[in-house]
């Protein structure tokens, strides 16, 4: 039985595409399910799969940097990687060595994809220098052009540029999201599931579905009488809860 590990910071998006891959190859075995880049790794490096599917986007480490120490190992699994942007499926898919599926996991493309898979694996081993090549490719593709160095803000009745090392988290406030440095807070449109795929990963941490932090920032975590994990942020008075979702972010802090 071909083995596989699911990585998505989104457990809905995880849920669909195990339930669809139960669908379409029932002789797959979803071995274990990660919420971030880090866990995925430690997931492959505990249960060896054949297979992999992680997200391109996620928390601590995104998919590209996972995938990057995950093809360092012995026996590389079978990578695809899971997004909701077509530009970084197109590119990922003309490597030839790499896979994708896009959000929502449609069953047609899937069933491109399974079919696929079950064709390489049957296949002699692929070359380890060809996939971390092609990683290399797309990593330069598509990382430091995604992501925002500058937002444009409203600060009272001005427009103000603010450098995106600045800021200590972004906080969703019904229209607008709420962005917070160590000198001002400003306003901006973009919500916060556009600037999670805007962001490094490695810097900016989701610990609530309205919440991004700077990992910079981080002076500290505590918990309160009801047990809820709370982030201090260097040099300000807020605590900012952090949801179940992403506890595991604060693993061994």
């Amino acid at each position: 039985m071909t083995r596989a590990v699911i990585a998505d910071d989104e457990s809905l998006m995880r849920e669909q595409l195990r339930e669809r891959l139960t669908e379409l190859w029932p002789e797959l075995e979803i071995v274990a399910e990660a919420k971030n880049g880090i866990e995925a790794v430690e997931m492959v490096n505990a249960h060896r799969p054949e297979v992999v599917f992680l997200d391109i986007r996620m928390p601590a480490k995104s998919g590209i940097e996972a995938a990057r120490d995950i093809a360092a190992q012995e026996n590389v699994p079978e990578i695809v990687f899971v997004t909701a942007y077509d530009q970084y499926a197109i590119d990922a898919f003309q490597q030839g060595v790499i896979d994708y599926v896009l959000k929502p996991a449609e069953r047609e493309r899937l069933a491109v994809t399974v079919e696929r898979l079950k064709k390489r694996l049957a296949a002699p081993p692929k070359s380890a220098g060809a996939l971390h090549e092609a990683l290399a490719r797309l990593a330069e593709k598509l990382e430091p052009a995604a992501r925002l160095a500058w937002i444009q803000a409203s600060v009272g009745n001005q427009i103000q540029m603010i450098a995106v090392d600045e800021v200590l988290f972004f906080v969703a406030d019904e229209k607008y999201t709420r962005v917070q440095t160590a000198k001002q807070e400003a306003l901006i449109r973009k919500p916060i599931k556009e600037l999670i795929a805007e962001l490094d990963p490695a810097q900016f941490w989701q610990i609530h579905r309205s919440t991004l932090i700077n990992a910079r920032a981080i002076a500290g975590i505590t918990r309160d009488e009801r047990g809820r994990q709370l982030v201090s942020i260097k040099g300000r008075p807020e605590k900012l809860e952090v949801s179940r979702s992403y506890a595991h972010l604060f693993k061994g802090m």
